[in-house]
């Protein structure tokens, strides 16, 4: 019985193994690079007509409409129902390169700061996980800042009058001109203001999702399923949208600017010229149909998500 108690006590099998098991399961669990990129490409083919909107209340003239409905039937009357997909092609194109890298580096950090255990206690802290997604956001924004130039520039393109139109038959089409054109540097017009607002967008949208997707299991009792999933994007929505509006519209306003137009001035010269003739309400332009644009992609974008890990721990058997 005294052998036996030994052998208990130093079995690498009574010991061991249940410690080690539980450790190396999340270690396991490693996404791939591109699951962000492909997740947000999926959300963008549903949402574009309501990111088409947004960009045209933006950059609307003056006596061009000035609510979200009317915009759509404007574009409807004038260009069809193919015209809110106008810029499609460049809206993939940029979450290919913005969001795979946002996405991909804030998850890739994430993992290596997560504790290796499944306890709740060892997840990295709201703080930390602003952080990465801040860096993530950062670098996402100057690798998908041409894109997001033809992506705002496409979208905008049908409301200029015929003979200022550009007309770029997709986005490759777009960059090669813009480079030939404007030259190199038009391809990261904007930039500043983009990568704030990818510091902005990232730190709000992935860090408020898995902080509130914890708070709704932890605090509310809810389980790890597609209702926690839709409340905790909801929220991240919400939180996106509104931190994020006022960058928004300075990056519109600059991307879809030439040099003729002043898209040489700077932001401080861009900020007084908006301030002096719209006054401060400026900043929330557009703020409703970019929630009602950002809320849903924002929904989609991580309900995909979580199905393609889904989908893969079930492959691997995890």
């Amino acid at each position: 019985m005294a052998d036996s108690g030994k052998m208990l006590e130093g079995s690498p099998h009574s010991r061991v193994v249940p410690v080690q098991t539980p450790q190396s399961k999340p270690k396991q669990v490693h996404y791939p690079f591109w699951f962000g990129g492909s997740a947000s490409c999926f959300a963008a083919s549903v949402t574009h007509p309501l990111d088409l909107v947004k960009v045209r209340l933006q950059t609307r003239a003056l006596d061009a409409p000035k609510t979200m409905v009317g915009t759509f039937v404007h574009i409807v009357k004038n260009n069809g129902v193919t015209g809110l997909y106008s810029g499609l092609s460049a809206a993939m194109l940029r979450q290919i390169t913005y969001s795979t890298t946002r996405f991909g580096i804030y998850e890739e950090l994430k993992s290596r700061i997560a504790s290796p255990t499944s306890n709740p206690a060892g997840a990295p802290s709201m703080v930390t996980l602003i952080g990465i997604a801040s860096a993530s956001g950062f670098i996402g924004g100057i690798a998908g800042n041409p894109a997001d130039v033809m992506n705002v520039r496409m979208q905008h393109d049908a409301s200029l009058p015929p003979a200022q139109r550009r007309n770029y038959r997709n986005a490759i089409h777009g960059l090669v001109q813009m480079t030939r054109t404007e030259g190199f540097s038009s391809l990261f017009r904007g930039v500043w203001p983009n990568s704030t607002r990818a510091i902005l967008m990232t730190a709000s949208q992935l860090a408020s999702y898995d902080t509130f997707k914890r708070m709704c299991i932890e605090k509310a009792g809810m389980a790890d399923n597609l209702g926690t999933h839709f409340t905790a994007s909801f929220m991240a929505g919400f939180v996106a949208t509104t931190v994020c509006s006022p960058v928004d519209v300075i990056k519109t306003r600059i991307m879809t600017a030439s040099h003729a137009e002043g898209g040489g001035h700077t932001i401080v010269g861009l900020l007084r010229d908006i301030c002096r003739k719209e006054g401060l309400g400026w900043t929330f332009r557009g703020w409703v149909p970019s929630f009602i644009r950002l809320g849903p992609h924002t929904i989609a974008t991580f309900l995909f998500l979580e199905e393609h890990k889904k989908l893969y721990r079930k492959l691997k058997g995890i």
